[in-house]
């Protein structure tokens, strides 16, 4: 029971992060654009660019509370070898 609990408070902290930086983000997106751009196209992307920023970093950040912090890749042993002169 208690795990389902978890759960559920995981989902509903995912949910409110996700909505929060989606909001912040589209709303820097279209302020960034009525100052910079004039042409109502460019606005909208910006509103776009910024949406999809908010929405990526909330996916970043739910996947690290839902499976913890991401492993550290194997950095690449060296070689015993003797380097090569040409």
């Amino acid at each position: 029971m208690a795990e389902n609990l978890d759960v559920n408070a995981k989902w509903d902290a995912c949910l409110d992060l996700t909505v929060r930086r989606f909001v912040y983000s589209s709303l820097a997106g279209a302020f960034s654009g009525l100052l910079f751009f004039r042409t109502p196209v460019t606005r909208w992307a910006s509103v776009a660019f910024g949406a999809g920023v908010g929405i990526g970093s909330a996916y970043t950040e739910c996947s690290r509370i839902f499976y913890g912090s991401p492993t550290k890749l194997a950095s690449p042993k060296p070689s015993n070898a003797p380097a090569q002169e040409t």
